[in-house]
């Protein structure tokens, strides 16, 4: 996969992100349903915590990508939905943790919502892989 990134402005760099990427050279596409904090048997975990809602959703966006035998490294897309937009981007180190060892600065929307599926749940993490 031949990743070129679009950025009219550099501002969104500092964030952690490119405007857009133009992908080549893919042969799958993985698009991913939001992933949340849940366990495996679907049950919300960590409430009133973002940062551990965070990290878990993350987690479990990466079993989604392994199961694929993808990683992180094959996000070309991010959708993140949150209840909060502050606490979100107050904890957006621990999504650095997970992209930034894999050298992607993918194009993201982060949007705030009244509520998500499954009360309690405060960030859902949806993505676009390819490779």
């Amino acid at each position: 996969m031949k990743r070129t990134s679009v950025n009219p402005w550099s501002w969104s760099q500092q964030f952690g992100y490119n405007q857009a990427e133009i992908i080549e050279d893919t042969s799958r596409q993985l698009i991913c349903s939001g992933q949340t904090a849940v366990d495996a048997n679907g049950a919300p975990q960590h409430p009133d915590d973002m940062r551990s809602q965070m990290t878990l959703a993350l987690n479990n966006l990466e079993a989604v990508l392994n199961e694929a035998d993808m990683g992180f490294a094959n996000i070309t897309r991010l959708n993140i939905y949150t209840t909060d937009v502050d606490q979100a981007i107050n904890c957006f180190d621990a999504l650095g943790a997970k992209l930034s060892p894999a050298g992607v600065t993918p194009p993201m929307s982060l949007l705030g919502v009244t509520r998500l599926a499954i009360p309690g749940l405060m960030i859902e993490i949806e993505a676009t892989a390819n490779d």
